[in-house]
């Protein structure tokens, strides 16, 4: 399939390559070995997953001190 490069440096996506791909509106965009590489990704508002990595961190047994003290590490590290 060939997708052509407009004067605004725009791709429009070949119709069967965009159905393909229902859910996704934005795409990641890079380079890999000479290629164009572009990779769905979901945005979500900010916030929103907080929650889960706090959940997460609950699960894990994770304490707020222990993130405290693992800043200050990673921070004293580079200095």
């Amino acid at each position: 399939m060939l997708a052509k490069k407009t004067s605004k440096n725009q791709i429009t996506l070949p119709k069967a390559i965009a159905e393909s791909f229902p859910d996704a509106q934005y795409f990641d965009v890079g380079i890999q070995d000479g290629k164009i590489v572009l990779l769905p990704v979901k945005i979500l508002p900010v916030g929103s997953s907080l929650a889960a990595v706090r959940e997460k961190m609950r699960k894990l047994g994770v304490s707020e001190g222990e993130v405290g003290k693992a800043i200050q590490w990673a921070r004293g590290k580079k200095q």
